[in-house]
């Protein structure tokens, strides 16, 4: 699920792990619900069955799905640990009544729901709302309609995680150039002017996840990537930095990369097509949370497959896979606190709180203040939520997003 797509010198750090807030996110409970998911556009006919209606408002009414408790860590950004803070106070000079128009990869992600989640829990706190509009596929074509829709409701900002990194940038200029501010998450787009959110250093995701497979199975031996959309921004980056970390593994050899489009039809099918086309693979990485369960599934009920799997996954979805043995490891980060994060940054842009400068700050409410890294002769600004968290047989049953 994510996504998403190059490599970032990050100047931010946490100064608490992602343990932490984790765990703190999990113990507590929502201020408000996730925001009713809507779609924006028709471009599956399959999918629009079973998608809600276009452009749901989200509000403190809608009721919210299993696993999206609201973070309530106080972890802080750049380095700093916040203390005791209040969300009045984090979200002071912040405008009320703003409008943020959230437009996730696609609205049936399990992942893209709790991070729309966590921005609606932000924008709670600050007086504003959210709108969750999208399409059904991984596609610029079903977001386009969606960007199209705040700029006919004068929305504030949009937070969006871009499906290809340069085909939204005209509709996200024309959204500019009616005073929408653009933060993008987990998925960046290449568009000039806007924020990127994150969702922890490019470089140590993709590093990360050759470095626990490895650890798996012993060094050795053929493996393979199960991506999302082959034009995903972080998912390529990611996949940029694995390919740069194997040449430290010499007995372990990538021999395919194959797309699922974080669907799980697809991602079952190509994962059936690698398994036919490479019968001595020793071991899968899938940095999507779509991509590693549906493999998790299948090997869960084919114990003669003996392939060692990894990746980014959703804990309350890879639990009973930790639990059985058919993974030991995988890696995330708490995607509702990014949503969160991105939240209190869109409205923080939109309030002039800051502008995008290197070194400008911002308070992303609980989770503490952050700083802006815009290097010389970049087009965007970015803060990096934290560093991703391992989960294993050991700790599983702490988290339940």
């Amino acid at each position: 699920m994510v996504n998403n797509h190059h490599s970032r010198k990050k100047g931010v750090a946490v100064a608490s792990t992602l343990l932490a807030l984790i765990a703190a996110s999990c113990g507590s409970s929502a201020k408000t619900a996730a925001p009713t998911t809507a779609a924006a556009t028709t471009t599956a006919a399959a999918a629009a069955a079973t998608t809600a209606p276009a452009a749901t408002t989200a509000s403190a009414a809608t009721t919210a799905p299993a696993g999206t408790t609201a973070s309530a860590g106080t972890t802080a950004g750049a380095g700093t640990t916040a203390s005791g803070g209040t969300a009045a106070a984090a979200g002071a000079g912040i405008k009320k009544g703003l409008t943020v128009y959230f437009i996730p990869k696609d609205t049936q992600n399990p992942y893209e729901v709790l991070a729309d989640g966590g921005g609606t829990a932000a924008l709670t706190e600050l007086g504003g709302k959210v709108v969750v509009s999208s399409g059904t596929e991984d596609t610029a074509a079903a977001q386009i309609p969606s960007i199209q829709a705040a700029i006919q409701a004068k929305a504030d900002a949009i937070v969006i995680a871009g499906n290809d990194p340069d085909a939204l940038c005209p509709s996200l200029a024309q959204a500019q150039a009616a005073g929408i501010k653009v933060v993008a998450f987990d998925s960046d787009v290449s568009c000039p002017d806007h924020l990127f959110i994150n969702q922890a250093n490019t470089e140590q995701i993709g590093t990360s996840e050759v470095d626990l497979l490895a650890k798996e199975i012993n060094s050795t031996g053929e493996i393979a990537i199960l991506s999302a959309a082959a034009t995903a921004t972080n998912q390529n980056a990611w996949i940029g930095f694995m390919k740069q970390q194997l040449s430290k593994y010499p007995n372990m050899k990538l021999v395919d990369t194959v797309y699922g489009n974080d669907d799980p039809a697809t991602s079952l099918t190509v994962l059936q097509g690698l398994l036919s086309a490479h019968p001595n693979l020793k071991g899968i990485i899938s940095p999507t949370t779509v991509g590693i369960s549906t493999a998790a599934q299948y090997f869960s009920t084919h114990k003669d497959v003996k392939v060692t799997l990894t990746g980014l996954g959703l804990p309350s979805q890879m639990k009973p896979y930790i639990k059985d043995g058919t993974v030991t490891a995988f890696e995330l980060w708490n995607p509702k606190d990014l949503g969160y994060l991105a939240g209190y940054a869109a409205a923080a842009l939109a309030s002039g709180v800051y502008t995008l400068t290197d070194g400008a700050k911002f308070t992303g409410g609980k989770l503490g203040p952050y700083t802006l890294s815009l290097p010389a002769g970049s087009k965007e600004a970015t803060v990096v939520l934290g560093p991703p968290q391992v989960f294993d047989a050991s700790n599983i049953d702490q988290f339940n997003f």
